[in-house]
Formats: structure tokens, sequence, C-alpha cells
């Protein structure tokens, strides 16, 4: 019996060591605006998700493997906070991958944000999200990839932490047969202190063609302001997209801030000859204020206006349609808590 007990407990112990080196962690954010938005003379008055942060929902989990390794999953899918639906063409559209991590790095496979798409995010003040999301004025040049956020069947390589302040990754998505899928990119940057800059670039074939992306941004943490520089250069055969993008971040209150951009987008003569959709000469301007109740929950607005030269970019994608050479504006009021 004593026998018994002893190897009950040895096997006890044994289980919560084990317990202790993996964790698995259910985590989200749920963000809901009243929104305003007019173009040609219609306006919408509704309620939208997302207007300072993707609602998602997902888990994630880690493995500690011994000797410095790590396993890992992620999960994480959007999610329709307003309507509390999903989206139902991909439960986990957002990542769903799984990784090994250790003293190398991180290699990472399945679906997730390309790594070209990460400078993007990085240095735009609204982090590609809401009313003030750099790439609403972003035009694919009537290329139709499906590797401009994120890419299916990705191969990614992250550089690891210790490297003084020098960051990057690398991917490649296999296209399997379907044009607009298959890609190669990757980006390298610098971060120490305040300051950060990086660069990235990405090809994808599509249409017997190539479409390929570069993307260089830096920021600057003046503490009074926080400024932020993004230049994108789009190309698709001949026609080609210029994207300069300049933003700030002012701390208003220890618990506010205030946000402002500008982007101006300009396409060559070819672009500029083909359909609307294709063309892209825009200048975007947006503010907004966000006020930070707690670690996880904060109110906010956002005020955005697109005037349109000869393309019909909108301020979101439920906005009303623009007119070519029309305006889009709008302006929203929200709170979002993450979990």
């Amino acid at each position: 019996m004593k026998k018994s007990l002893v190897a009950l407990a040895v096997l006890a112990g044994f289980a919560g060591a084990a317990a202790a080196q993996s964790s698995v962690t259910l985590f989200g954010v749920i963000d809901v605006a009243a929104r305003y938005t007019k173009a040609n003379g219609q306006d919408t008055k509704q309620l939208s998700n997302d207007g300072s942060s993707s609602s998602r929902i997902g888990v994630r989990g880690v493995e500690d493997l011994g000797g410095g390794l790590k396993a890992g999953f992620w999960l994480e899918g959007a999610l329709a906070a307003d309507t509390g639906t999903a989206d139902s063409s991909r439960f986990w559209g957002r990542r769903a991958s799984v990784s090994l991590m250790g003293d190398f790095g991180e290699v990472r496979l399945g679906r997730g944000k390309t790594s070209t798409r990460l400078v993007v995010d990085d240095f735009d003040v609204y982090t590609t999200t809401g009313l003030g999301d750099v790439t609403r004025t972003y035009s694919l040049l009537g290329s139709g990839i499906d590797t401009f956020n994120r890419a299916d069947n990705l191969v990614q390589y992250f550089l690891p932490a210790d490297l003084g302040g020098v960051y990057g990754s690398f991917d490649v998505a296999a296209g399997e047969g379907t044009d607009g899928k298959k890609s190669y990119g990757g980006r390298l940057g610098y971060k120490a202190g305040d300051l950060n800059v990086a660069g990235g670039y990405q090809t994808t074939d599509v249409a017997n063609s190539k479409f390929k992306q570069l993307s260089l941004g830096a920021s600057y943490d003046f503490k009074v302001v926080k400024v932020s520089g993004l230049y994108s250069q789009l190309k698709f055969g001949s026609r080609k997209q210029n994207v300069y993008t300049i933003g700030a971040v002012v701390p208003v209150t220890a618990a506010g801030s205030v946000t402002a951009q500008y982007t101006k987008a300009e396409t060559n003569g070819t672009a500029d000859a083909a359909a609307v959709g294709v063309r892209g000469d825009a200048q975007a301007f947006s503010i907004g204020y966000q006020h930070n109740l707690s670690k996880r929950t904060a109110l906010y607005t956002t005020a955005s206006i697109i005037d349109n030269d000869n393309s019909n970019f909108r301020v979101a994608n439920n906005a009303v349609a623009a007119a070519a050479g029309g305006k889009s504006g709008g302006i929203d009021v929200g709170i979002k808590h993450s979990f």
C-alpha cells in the first residue's frame, strides 16, 4: 500500500511539472462603435466592429520541450460583436499556426500575416484598423491577389529576440495551384530605445505576372509626440502606386492620447488609364482620440475623410460607396475591451 501511495505521489509530481511547463490561453478583443459615414450625398448610421482594434477570439498555447526548445500553437478568428457572428468562410481566418521556438528564433507554419504587412501595421498610427486605416488608400492595381494582408500555406522564420535591436522575419507561401496565392517576402528592422526603422518586400505570382510591394517605415518617440513615417510602392506589371504617410501620437493626459495621420497616394499613367478600382490617386486625413479606462478597456473616437482624385476609395468597407473623384468621410465613437 505504501509503495502504491509513493508511486501515485511520484506520478502526480510529474503531472504537475508537465502542467507547469505548458500553458493554454483563451484571449480576444470586443470592439464596437457607433459609426456615421457619408459619400455621394448618401449617409449610413450603424453599429460597426473594429473601430480601434479588430474584434477577435482565439486560443494559444506554449509547451516547454526542454533544452530551450518550445512548441506553440495559435488559433484566432474574426468576430462581429455587433451581431454575434464569426467569419463563416474562415473560422480561424486571422491566424492558424503551429511553431517551434528556441535560441535560433521561431519557425512558424500555417496561415498568418505576411512580413511586409507587419511593416505597414507597425508604422500606421491606427495599426491598419478602423476609419484611419492607411491601407484604405492602397490599390491592388487590378491584380486580385490574396496575400496583401495574410497568406495561406505560409512558412515563416522569425529572427531571435536578442540581436541587439535587430529584428526580422521571412516567409514563403505555397500557391498550391491557385493564382494570386504564391508569394515570398520578408522584413528587416532595428529598434532601440525610442527609434524604430524597418523595411519589407513581398512579391506574389498572379496572372502570369507579379504583384510587388515595398514598404519602408520609421518612427521616433519624442515623449511629447511620437512621429511615424511610412512609404509604400505597389507594382503590377506596368502599373504602379506610391503611397506616402506621416502620422503622430500625442499623449495629452496620463490615460489619453490624440492620433493624427495624413496619406497621399499616387498612381502612374498606366494605372490611371485603367478602370476605376485600379486607379489610386487620393489624399486621406484622420484624427482620433483614445482614453484608457484601464489596461484592458478604452473609449475612442475617430474622424476620417478621403478626398479621391480619379479613385473611389472609401473610409470603411461598410461605408457608402464613393464615386470616382468623390469624397468619403466618417466618424465613430466606440469602446473596446480585451481579455
